[in-house]
């Protein structure tokens, strides 16, 4: 088993939930914004003493959810703070950039930190395409011709053309290349049946959020396995990667206090708007096929609902003790089939002081038995 520590750096200082999307950036503080920049690079730094074997960056925009508007200029501090642990892009919203400018951005960051990238080709939530002004209705097939133009930007020798329905170039020579061959291992989301395809199809390790129930998730694995094979690609545990909000402390109580106390903010104050805006964008557009469109409203409801308990029993966190915790991974892998966590401890207005020592409860006590799982 394999174990990726997450972060979302969000803004914790809010005293109430914004009206309305996009939020007001009239509350942000730069000098208590350069605090938790400093606070959270530190702890992601920390993973690698932690034995984690990634640390994962993303991207968002115009809302305190998360201050990482460019992951990349976050794995780019890790390069030069780490030496051993994959730096994890999960990554760049490749249909709201330029596909160009992310291929060599990543080439960079593979090359400076010695061929330790992983390539989040993400397609993102539906509220982004509003902030960068994209059409949701072009999302996925945006994606699709972005990652075949980067793959072929780091793999091709010479200068080459590029005449697509969104993107042209008349010459395309990236410096540097990246260093691992034939390129970086590539990641994409699959947390519906359709995204699922998508990654088979690329031959993509699959990436799950929102785990609203075991049931789902083992839905979508299928399919990602099912496509893959006929792609010609046998899918093995290691390219399943499930994420969990997680919380590791010495009780089982003392978990649940601390993660309740930091769902509570994530979802009342930095989830409010973004769920109006994430509605508008399904309702007008094709972001989704309507069936999925529905499922991702009803499980982000789903989630804020349910009590700690309800979240635990359905698989849908990771909190306890660490002999708990060990136990619900193994519950977890033996559903899924999974051969890899990714796991966000920073959950909310979550104190870093409890992040902190939940990533050393997981060093010395989780680790130890679930890497064999």
């Amino acid at each position: 088993m394999k174990f990726s520590f997450f972060h979302l750096m969000p803004w914790t200082e809010l005293a109430e939930a914004p009206k309305q999307w996009p939020v007001s950036n009239s509350a942000f503080d730069p000098e208590r914004g350069k605090e938790l920049y400093a606070s959270y690079i530190d702890t992601m730094a920390f993973a690698e003493q932690c034995g984690f074997d990634w640390v994962g960056c993303n991207e968002h925009h115009f809302s305190p959810y998360g201050l990482m508007a460019n992951c990349n200029l976050i794995g780019a501090a890790l390069a030069q703070r780490t030496s051993t642990i994959r730096l994890a892009m999960l990554g760049n919203l490749i249909p709201l950039l330029n596909p160009i400018r992310v291929a060599e951005e990543y080439a960079m960051l593979d090359v400076m930190s010695g061929g330790r990238l992983i390539a989040g080709m993400i397609r993102g939530v539906p509220h982004e395409y509003i902030a960068y002004n994209v059409v949701p209705d072009e999302s996925r097939e945006r994606l699709r011709e972005a990652a075949a133009l980067i793959v072929k930007a780091w793999t091709e020798p010479e200068p080459f053309g590029w005449e697509g329905e969104f993107y042209q170039y008349p010459s395309v020579s990236i410096w540097p290349k990246p260093l691992q061959r034939p390129h970086p291992p590539i990641l994409m989301s699959a947390s519906n049946e359709e995204s699922a395809e998508f990654a088979a199809q690329h031959r993509a390790m699959m990436g799950m959020t929102l785990i609203a129930d075991l049931g789902a998730a083992r839905r979508c694995i299928e399919t990602y396995r099912q496509c893959a094979r006929a792609h010609g690609m046998e899918p093995r545990p290691e390219h399943v990667l499930l994420s969990y909000n997680t919380c590791i402390a010495e009780t089982d109580q003392l978990a649940r206090e601390i993660m309740s106390e930091g769902l509570r903010y994530f979802h009342r104050v930095l989830m409010h708007s973004i769920r109006d805006a994430q509605r508008l964008v399904i309702q007008k557009s094709r972001f989704f096929g309507q069936e999925h469109g529905e499922r991702f409203v009803n499980r982000l409801v789903t989630l804020k609902e349910r009590s700690m308990e309800e979240m635990i029993d359905a698989g849908s966190v990771l909190c306890g003790s660490p002999q708990t915790v060990v136990r619900q991974m193994r519950r977890i892998r033996d559903e899924l089939g999974n051969g890899h966590f990714n796991i966000n401890m920073k959950i909310g207005n979550t104190p870093d002081a409890a992040v902190r020592r939940g990533m050393e409860l997981f060093r010395d006590q989780v680790l130890p038995e679930a890497a064999s799982l």
